[in-house]
């Protein structure tokens, strides 16, 4: 890979790296901790948010009507959801092991807090649980999916892809034939980036 593209993927990794900074400031703006993966507001800022609280009548009257015709579409996403969630976790577990690949972490991935935040009402709670099952799913598959690609097909697309799965660096250039028969092996147990 080019020295150029290790470079520009580093600063990538390195903005993200910033950006999560920046939201764990907001632990301080927004008077909660995190305490064994457990987020803690201080009692004023929960006194607070209580007071916010819609009440179910007030947000289904003031719910848009493709919003409410939309919504059993959107849940019947969850079937899928649920069955790549078993099915990645299965492949991942059988599978990995017999390849050397590090498994990933799916509470790494799937994170679901959203539902104790107290200013939200029950119709909320569970559409944030859903979205971060979902998202956290997504995401999870998406890791497995990236290091089963490193070590089965590492090479880059020759044509503009939207976003990169966070093994692609370790990928070869589209093209390059020698440095994939030369390092194949190599590039298939590259993976002591993985903390």
């Amino acid at each position: 890979m080019n020295d150029r593209l290790i470079s520009l993927l580093e600063k990538l990794q390195s903005l993200e790296n910033d950006i999560l900074q920046e939201i764990d400031k907001k632990e301080q703006q927004f008077a909660y901790e995190i305490h064994k993966k457990k987020v803690l507001f201080e009692s004023e800022t929960k006194k607070a948010h209580k007071i916010l609280i819609k009440k179910i009548r007030h947000y289904l009257r003031d719910a848009s009507i493709k919003n409410i015709l939309t919504a059993p579409f959107i849940w019947a996403c969850l079937i899928p959801a649920l069955m790549m969630d078993l099915v990645m976790t299965v492949f991942q577990n059988v599978c990995f092991p017999v390849y050397g690949i590090p498994k990933v972490r799916r509470s790494d991935y799937v994170v679901i807090d959203r539902q104790h935040l107290s200013y939200l009402n029950l119709i909320e709670r569970l559409n944030c649980v859903y979205c971060s099952y979902f998202n956290g799913v997504i995401a999870y598959s998406r890791e497995i999916a990236g290091r089963t690609e490193q070590y089965w097909c590492p090479i880059k697309h020759a044509r503009k892809i939207k976003s990169f799965h966070s093994r692609y660096k370790n990928f070869f250039d589209y093209g390059d034939a020698e440095g994939y028969r030369a390092k194949i092996e190599e590039v298939r147990r590259r993976f002591e980036d993985i903390k």
